[in-house]
């Protein structure tokens, strides 16, 4: 069996630099694309490549086909202090949500808790990213997001509804050895590219983790062509919910427009619902990071069950991976790597310097 060549290193600052080189190229302005960058590359430093640099050149086809809005105008509209809406108008969905993220911190700084919808966006990218920024600012982050149509609903033949995910973030104290807790989660059993994967390298799927177009379960990745929800009807009844929470909530209906019959009805849209809430609001502004920390304690210290590796809440291990790779850089496939060199000449955008 041969062994996979190895992926190279590149320093985050170096590669959060080249992919807004390469975004603004692609049209964004230099603000959204070191926004759009700086979402990819905290994905990629965490782990979680499918969010990471891989997304630059789908980024760069959707701005190119005009999919993506490179000039979009945003609007925040608001009828209420504690609410608002973000139009998007088409604009990446980096550029929408940070701008969301930021509303909703500073409207839950006077009103305790905060709500912003983001209609009419493109590809939200990693969501864990915007309520971590929220966390950052001493405040609970919470989002939601829907799409389109990709996974099975319990009941229904073929693809219902979207594998929409769900993140929390909890602010921890200043200088705490914990990491903020961060729960970043879609509602299928699998992801696309895990198929895409398998397929790919031939291994079956697991049980119940895929269907055909019919939405026949199968663990055969070359018939498998979306994922099943997580938990059956619980994680289709999740993904239902957050599309009233957001795109209906916002007046932006994807899934009715989808299975309408409407050709309009299948272009490219994600929504998505963004809230923040301030400790202090419940009273426990001096209090809350410790609580969350001996929280945190207290969970850890719990007995280790045989065979696990630890005891982990979520995020911990991931933003361990971040600290590694901040420390030694992101490590890129060779064939990622070729395809942003092969872009990059194109654009006229030199590379930053890589070791194997």
């Amino acid at each position: 069996m041969s062994t996979p060549p190895p992926k190279v290193l590149v320093p985050a600052a170096d590669l959060r630099a080249f992919s807004a080189a390469l975004l603004e190229k692609g049209g964004l302005s230099a603000e959204h694309a070191r926004t759009t960058a700086d979402v990819f590359v905290w994905a990629a430093q965490r782990g979680v490549d499918s969010h990471g640099i891989a997304r630059v050149p789908a980024y760069l086809d959707l701005l190119e086909k005009g999919v993506a809005n490179a000039d979009a105008r945003i609007v925040v509209e608001s009828s209420a202090p504690a609410t608002a809406v973000v139009d998007a108008d088409r604009a990446p969905g980096p550029v929408a949500l940070t701008a969301a993220a930021d509303e909703a911190v500073t409207r839950a700084r006077a009103t305790g808790v905060a709500a912003v919808g983001v209609r009419r966006t493109v590809h939200t990218g990693a969501i864990g990213y915007y309520v971590s920024r929220i966390a950052e600012q001493g405040l609970v982050g919470i989002g939601f997001v829907a799409g389109m149509p990709n996974m099975g609903y319990t009941g229904v033949k073929g693809a219902a509804v979207a594998t929409s995910p769900l993140a929390v973030a909890v602010p921890t104290a200043p200088g705490s050895r914990h990491a903020p807790p961060l729960l970043d989660m879609a509602t299928a059993t699998i992801a696309l590219g895990k198929i895409r994967q398998a397929k790919a390298a031939g291994t079956p799927l697991p049980e119940g983790a895929a269907a055909t177009e019919d939405g026949i379960p199968t663990t055969d990745p070359e018939r498998a062509v979306m994922p099943l929800p997580l938990g059956g009807a619980k994680g289709s009844g999740m993904s239902l919910a957050f599309e009233l929470l957001t795109s209906v909530l916002v007046g932006a209906p994807i899934l009715a427009a989808f299975h309408s019959g409407d050709p309009a009805g299948r272009k490219h849209r994600q929504n998505a619902l963004l809230i923040a809430v301030d400790p202090a609001a419940f009273g426990g502004a001096d209090t809350f990071a410790e609580d969350v920390g001996a929280t945190l304690d207290a969970l850890k210290g719990l007995p280790v069950a045989e065979g696990a590796e630890g005891v982990y809440y979520p995020g911990e291990r991931s933003a361990a991976v971040a600290a590694g790779r901040g420390e030694r850089g992101i490590p890129v496939a060779p064939k990622l790597w070729r395809e942003l060199a092969g872009r990059a000449a194109q654009l006229g955008v030199v590379p930053p310097e890589a070791a194997e």
